[in-house]
């Protein structure tokens, strides 16, 4: 029982990853088919994914109105909504235009995006305050680059001085993209390593159980 738990995921993971990562290098035409062929089995398994994920959501909803537990009516309006849209979608054939489906996308999800949006520039605000405090160095030079740049994209500050447009632009395009080059070479050697411990089954994480 332990090899299927254990070892035989761990041996498909290694398989599969030295197999895919050896196809970038292996410019062949047989490689690329492989390629398409598995594209198509990961759009299959994204579905199977996803039915599992609504179960799984149904399922941890269901025993917390069934507990009654805090935050239960939530719950309640999750399983009411669901009901709504998936009758709804079922009722308009896929179609949005001109339907009930597309009036609850249009008066009702996008609404909802808009307002979790509207919130969010609050925390933003208020993260943007706590950060701008000069109390260092890095702090001081972070609240000169975020006032420069701020002035430099309305007209009051390129008209109050007629340099500050210039000097927001390069602000974004030399150390602005600077950093997010570095950000994103920390990111990608990141999921290198992590990739290349999954392949080799130091991480096990994704089998449910603690690391060994």
């Amino acid at each position: 029982m332990t090899f299927w738990k254990r070892t035989f995921p761990l041996f498909i993971a290694l398989v599969l990853g030295l197999t895919f990562t050896l196809q970038y290098y292996i410019p062949h035409p047989a490689s690329e088919a492989l390629l398409t062929e598995a594209s198509v089995w990961n759009q299959i398994i994204a579905g199977f994914a996803i039915i599992l994920g609504v179960g799984s959501l149904l399922q941890v909803h269901y025993t917390k109105i069934k507990r009654q537990e805090a935050g239960w009516g939530y719950s309640g309006v999750l399983f009411a909504s669901m009901l709504i849209v998936l009758g709804a979608g079922l009722w308009s054939q896929g179609k949005a235009e001109g339907t009930s489906f597309g009036w609850l996308y249009n008066y009702v999800i996008v609404a909802l995006q808009s307002t979790m949006f509207s919130l969010l520039a609050f925390f933003v605000a208020s993260a943007a305050y706590r950060a701008f405090r000069a109390r260092t160095l890095e702090a001081s030079v972070l609240l000169i680059a975020a006032i420069i740049v701020m002035a430099g994209r309305v007209p009051l500050g390129e008209y109050l001085f007629a340099s500050l447009g210039q000097i927001s632009d390069w602000i974004m395009n030399v150390p602005n993209t600077a950093a997010q080059r570095a950000i994103l070479i920390g990111v990608s050697l990141g999921g290198i390593a992590t990739s290349i411990k999954i392949i080799f089954g130091i991480e096990r994480a994704y089998l449910g159980g603690e690391d060994e």
